[in-house]
């Protein structure tokens, strides 16, 4: 019989490997779903903690990162005070029509030119953390962590439609909100973007 103190040290060893190694990817999630460094920090803990109690049902050879982003969301969720509220993509076909009308508005523009001279770093944080919870959860998951949309339907508890769904429109809102960033910075005149508004 295997001495107990050598399981535990394959346990321990083995999620190291797998697990530890994703504290950067956990972290940046983390931060983003609190916007606080000190709250991230404390998600981040209890996320790993949750992780290695659980290490035992995590199946080895599957997606290590998502099963993480998993628990990390929904102690993220368990600890709000307040239900978070699902936002809904209603009129969809209204939506793809302003999303192309801010395309088009940009592509007709000197600002597509823009885009490759200025520091968009500050902007898009901003703009990324002015979304709902539940649009920005999608966008990172996706565009930042590069996960495929069914591993972010898993992280997310959602089916892979209503992922593509925020993702949608989540990439809107940032796109409106660097267009309006653009116009604030003078990089492109006001009169040359589309009235956003007037569908709404």
């Amino acid at each position: 019989m295997t001495d107990d103190s050598d399981v535990k040290r394959e346990r321990d060893r083995h999620f190291q490997q797998e697990a530890l190694s994703c504290l950067p990817e956990v972290t940046r999630f983390a931060l983003s779903l609190t916007r606080n460094e000190s709250d991230a920090d404390d998600l981040v803990q209890e996320t790993f903690l949750r992780a290695y109690r659980s290490w035992d049902r995590y199946e080895p050879g599957t997606e290590c990162r998502a099963w993480l982003f998993t628990i990390c969301r929904n102690q993220f969720l368990n600890s709000r005070a307040r239900v978070q509220r699902e936002v809904a993509l209603e009129a969809p076909e209204l939506e793809a029509r302003q999303a192309a009308m801010v395309h088009d508005s940009v592509r007709d523009s000197p600002l597509e030119h823009t885009w490759l001279r200025a520091d968009l770093a500050p902007a898009i944080q901003r703009a990324l953390a002015a979304l709902p919870e539940v649009l920005r959860s999608a966008v990172i998951l996706v565009d930042l962590q590069d996960q495929k949309y069914e591993d972010a339907a898993r992280v997310l508890g959602v089916p892979v439609g209503t992922v593509r769904s925020r993702l949608f429109r989540g990439r809107r809102l940032l796109q409106e909100a660097l267009l309006t960033y653009a116009q604030d910075a003078g990089f492109v005149a006001s009169d040359q973007q589309t009235d956003r508004g007037s569908d709404r």
